[in-house]
């Protein structure tokens, strides 16, 4: 398997301008289109998930890592991707879910879950230790010094479950690692005028040498040859309605202070819905893993919405799938991952429901009731055909792709092209030389 995050710092320190999408989500459909797309430029493919999508007792998508690997890699064979193109990450993993719990049992689940992603054949890891637990006084911030040894204390487990696979596996690359967790809050940001704040740079480097120094206190201080980056918040987030887009001029002093660190870079999460040209600048500047979540989900339903609408054109209506409505109703029915984070009356709920860059309706997609809303719908539109002038009205982009002949007519096709709208944003914004290719002159 390549290297290519190792690869990519060491691309940087020779002056090359590069960086790595990170595309976390577990959906299926969304998966596909980022492999798909990757199979045309024969490329490499970072996937990750998160401590509670996936973790050792089955997350909110009922996997535990090795499932997870089975997952995206099942998929990868149904496509004929191949699999040591694919890097797995994991994100978020510490006592995230288990804050509740008092530090002992907290950690040893964390533990745990950083030992079987290891096992499972992750290579990108994020060690975010930086949430109270019950046993933590609740009057005090918890400092820089407890978040690193209990990090530290994760990074070790993360060495043993790596030795326990070369057993195994020789020859199996070493996994990079992640520390920092000053992020936008999970589901995006309320909606705030003054913006959003950047991490100040004294913060980043006290974590980086906080770090360093509990390393060194545990004896592996070459252990940091192994860490890439550091979590930042560079300004950018996004709530139900607003995107709070990349500024470099307010980030430039958090920027300027990375060029004193050789080999690290920033990671950046909720670079949801940036333009191009912003991802493009914040990766010139640093900001070189770009995670997206939501946004590639919110593409996929933006696909199906518009396929539903032409379903209701073209069929009758005791055949239509009515995916809308099934949403609606699939959503209300378990109101649990959407309840505390969409706000107002009862009619900005509903509109937050469909529409929210926030794109809760995530957690259901793979719900059986939404999964066969979604293959009826495909299988109408594909049985009736679409008539082109309707495709125009409802999916331009699309249209032009299918008049090109670079896209299929096919209504799964049609859905999965609204991820890649957002995946070339970052092929954009991280390859430089992208945009040079032929595949684009077809």
């Amino acid at each position: 398997m390549k290297d290519i995050l190792r690869g990519m710092i060491e691309k940087r320190r020779a002056g090359i301008t590069c960086g790595v999408p990170s595309y976390c989500t577990a959906n299926r459909l969304a998966i596909e289109a980022i492999l798909e797309q990757a199979k045309r430029f024969d490329d490499y493919i970072l996937i990750e998930a998160t401590a509670n999508q996936v973790n050792q007792f089955g997350g909110y998508t009922g996997m535990k890592p090795s499932d997870f690997t089975g997952f995206v890699y099942g998929i990868a064979d149904q496509i004929g991707f191949p699999r040591e193109q694919i890097i797995l990450g994991g994100d978020h993993l510490g006592p995230l879910t288990w804050a509740d719990l008092d530090e002992e049992e907290a950690m040893a689940n964390s533990t745990e879950l950083v030992r079987q992603f290891v096992a499972a054949g992750f290579k990108k890891i994020h060690l975010d230790t930086s949430m109270k637990l019950a046993s933590d006084p609740k009057e005090e911030m918890l400092s820089d010094e407890i978040i690193a040894e209990r990090g530290v204390i994760l990074y070790q487990a993360c060495e043993e479950a790596y030795q326990e696979l070369l057993k195994s596996h020789p020859g199996e690359a070493r996994p990079v690692f992640i520390i920092g967790s000053e992020v936008p809050i999970p589901g995006g940001a309320q909606e705030e005028e003054e913006g959003v704040s950047v991490t100040k740079p004294d913060a980043f480097e006290r974590t980086v040498r906080v770090y360093r120094e509990t390393f060194e206190k545990h004896g592996i201080s070459d252990a940091f040859e192994n860490i890439i980056g550091v979590v930042v918040q560079p300004g950018v987030e996004f709530g139900d309605m607003e995107v709070f887009r990349y500024d470099r001029g307010n980030a430039r002093e958090l920027c300027g202070a990375l060029k004193k660190y050789d080999g690290i870079v920033f990671e950046g999460h909720s670079t949801d819905y940036q333009t191009p040209e912003s991802l493009r600048q914040m990766v010139e500047d640093g900001i070189a893993i770009l995670k997206v979540g939501p946004a590639l989900t919110y593409g996929l339903r933006e696909g199906l919405f518009a396929l539903s609408l032409m379903e209701k054109e073209l069929i009758a209506e005791e055949k239509r799938a009515n995916f809308i409505s099934v949403m609606e109703e699939v959503m209300l029915a378990e109101p649990g991952n959407w309840q505390k984070h969409y706000h107002g009356s009862k009619e900005e709920q509903r509109q937050a429901r469909k529409y929210s860059f926030s794109d809760r309706c995530r957690y259901y997609m793979n719900s059986d009731r939404m999964e066969e809303a979604i293959s009826r719908l495909f299988r109408n539109l594909d049985e009736a055909g679409i008539p082109m002038n309707m495709l125009h009205q409802y999916m331009p982009r699309q249209y032009n792709k299918v008049i090109a002949g670079s896209l299929k007519k096919r209504a799964a096709a049609l859905a999965k092209d609204c991820v890649v709208t957002f995946v070339e944003d970052y092929n954009y914004a991280t390859k430089h030389n992208y945009m040079n290719s032929n595949v684009f002159a077809r």
